[in-house]
């Protein structure tokens, strides 16, 4: 199985809105690994890691977020994959 990882950063109405939590549900269903913050400007930043396939629709599902979120803007890098186990909401 192939692995990567994409780190993304979502601009908008991101925070405040249970961005990252439902980061998180959405990581845990496509079985993708890696975590998710808020970054003290007001955006999101969240590393996905996992099968490709899983990682482009966690990556397509940032794109707008909850219901409640506006996302305006994301940036996507990707990066060689760590070996990441689980999903985890930091705090910073």
């Amino acid at each position: 199985m192939d692995r990567v990882r994409s780190r993304v950063v979502v601009e908008g109405r991101v925070q405040g809105v249970y961005f990252r939590e439902s980061t998180r549900r959405t990581a845990e269903e496509l079985e993708v690994s890696g975590w998710v913050r808020n970054l003290p400007e007001g955006s999101v930043e969240a590393v996905f890691e996992g099968p490709q396939r899983a990682v482009a629709q966690a990556v397509a599902w940032a794109r707008s977020g909850p219901p409640s979120a506006v996302v305006t803007t994301l940036t996507e890098t990707a990066e060689e994959p760590e070996g990441l186990a689980g999903f985890e909401v930091r705090f910073r």
